[in-house]
């Protein structure tokens, strides 16, 4: 599963994933991603919570790639990530360095 959810009055996008997340999930909520993006203020923040994240398919990369390129178009100012296990992190820090 894969949520996307905004607080305006907090100017936080929150991507939350969980159990299972399919490529054909990620492609869904990718444009959810950026329609709520545009409804934040510049200097918005993102939480991306990968607490229950069981598995994600490899492709979900690609769609992860597309979500951060658009947050920074928006005025991302920071991502805090949630990764309890380590061996969950799907290569969001390497991604990081270059979107």
């Amino acid at each position: 599963m894969f949520r996307v959810e905004a607080d305006k009055s907090l100017n936080l996008l929150k991507l939350t994933f969980a159990q299972y997340v399919s490529s054909d999930q990620m492609l869904r909520e990718t444009a959810t991603v950026a329609a709520l993006a545009a409804e934040l203020r510049p200097g918005f923040r993102v939480l991306s919570d990968l607490s229950d994240l069981e598995s994600m398919e490899a492709p979900c990369l690609a769609h992860i790639r597309a979500s951060m390129d658009v947050l920074n178009k928006r005025g991302v100012s920071t991502v805090v990530r949630v990764i309890p296990d380590p061996h969950k992190d799907i290569g969001l820090n390497i991604l990081s360095l270059f979107h």
